[in-house]
């Protein structure tokens, strides 16, 4: 078990402490040498038992927690400084996206987020080149339904998490663009597609629990079903999943450990949460819940709303036409959300304290960003944290820089389940430039 792993698990099973998140007065914007550790040789057959909720501890109370897991992301469609431009683009490539990995895995993030589509790498490829790389960072890799079967998809599952030794988590996603979904051989509707899943998982889950499965349902069929070798987490690795429509809802209630919603304002969010915790319930069951958001946090409120502009200062018209004619034809209730908060208007940005529109302009999935100086951030965290959220998965363009900064200046005023080493506790060498070779710098009070 991992050393973060331990000390979780106690404290889900025994702490009602929960985090106080302040007040603050809301803004109104104008816009919108990696250290070794010693690794335990993996007994193929040693099956961890997984506490899901040592992964994200309980929610007390109203919804505040004892900590916070927050993730990173890997752009394995490319990265830059802007939106809608080559200019100052980045192609993937494997030392690109090791340099984010490692630098993820060394700051104290407690995972990434490899997201899934013909734009992008091959999530499973990507996330068993990384593993080998990093240490203790967790790979949130997609599941498709649909486009493998939910054997092989348990073979999959079961070989990463055993060569990642407990790593591995899973992020279910039945698709949302009909297009892409024809060029996969899957022709089906928005609610047909959720039935698939509901059968899928139903199969997947008694064979990653190690049962020999005879299944025959309106869409799959399977018989002697099973899988030889299990996976280090038992039953099986965490499942996630996102989804806005009711049957999304209902889904996650029947299966899933934790629900996703991307950056809707906190009245929203909080809507939802509400319905699937209530789906839950009926189910007999508990779930967690995350967020994905862009985060744009400077050392100003002033620096961070002229970043976020000059995100975007590249996006004309017809560029932003263009993407919401293509998000249209989607059938994606969660896309539909995301492009009703900017119109695709520049005006308005700000569409809640904070939360801004502008990265849904052009791209796809999530499309806000909180934005602001690190106490304003965090202080909009801690809100959604209220709700009950545990998980958030940020992200920030150029992801390698934003990475670092995102670390430095949020996670000191965050109760984060992961951290990087502390400078203060570090001595094995100076940090910071010597100052006339003989003074050491020290940290600024906060």
């Amino acid at each position: 078990m991992l050393p973060e792993q331990q000390s979780l698990r106690a404290r889900c099973c025994s702490s009602s402490n929960c985090c106080s998140s302040g007040s603050a007065a809301a803004r109104t914007g104008a816009l919108g040498r990696r250290p070794a550790l010693a690794r335990k040789p993996i007994a193929s057959r040693l099956r961890r038992e997984t506490c899901f909720r040592a992964a994200g501890p309980v929610i007390h109370g109203r919804g505040a927690h004892d900590f916070m897991n927050i993730f990173w992301f890997l752009p394995t469609h490319g990265d830059g400084r802007y939106l809608g431009t080559a200019d100052g683009a980045r192609p993937v490539s494997l030392a690109y996206l090791r340099q984010i990995a490692q630098a993820a895995d060394d700051l104290g993030y407690y995972g990434v987020l490899l997201p899934t589509g013909r734009s992008c790498e091959d999530a499973w490829a990507i996330a068993s080149a990384m593993i080998p790389l990093t240490q203790r960072l967790r790979f949130l890799v997609a599941l498709r339904p649909g486009i493998v079967s939910p054997t092989w998809a348990a073979r999959m599952a079961s070989t990463v998490d055993r060569l990642s030794d407990g790593r591995l988590i899973l992020n279910v996603v039945t698709g949302g663009d009909p297009a892409e979904a024809e060029g996969d051989g899957v022709f089906l509707g928005h609610d047909e597609r959720y039935a698939v899943t509901d059968e899928f998982l139903t199969i997947w889950r008694r064979v990653m629990a190690g049962e020999t499965v005879d299944f025959e349902g309106k869409h799959l069929r399977v018989k002697g079903a099973k899988l030889l070798v299990p996976p280090i987490q038992a039953p099986h690795p965490p499942l996630y999943i996102g989804g806005s429509s009711p049957a999304g809802h209902a889904l996650a209630a029947r299966h899933h450990d934790v629900y996703l919603t991307w950056g809707e304002p906190p009245a929203a969010v909080a809507e939802k949460i509400a319905d699937v915790r209530r789906r839950a319930a009926a189910e007999g069951r508990e779930v967690r819940f995350g967020i994905r958001l862009h985060v744009i946090v400077r050392e100003t409120a002033e620096a961070a709303w002229a970043a976020a502009n000059d995100l975007i200062r590249h996006l004309d018209d017809r560029a932003i036409a263009a993407a919401q004619q293509a998000f249209a034809r989607f059938d994606s209730e969660g896309q539909r959300r995301m492009a009703a908060l900017h119109n695709g208007r520049r005006e308005a940005l700000e569409i809640s304290p904070n939360l801004w529109a502008g990265v849904g302009l052009v791209r796809g999935g999530a499309g806000t960003a909180l934005v602001g100086d690190p106490e304003t951030v965090a202080l909009r965290m801690r809100e959604y944290a209220e709700l009950g959220i545990d998980t958030f998965i940020l992200s920030g363009y150029p992801h390698l820089e934003e990475a670092y900064r995102v670390a430095e200046l949020l996670f000191p005023r965050l109760s984060v389940a992961r951290k990087g080493p502390d400078v203060r506790t570090n001595l094995t060498g100076p940090f910071g430039e010597v100052i006339a070779n003989d003074i050491l710098p020290q940290r600024s009070q906060s």
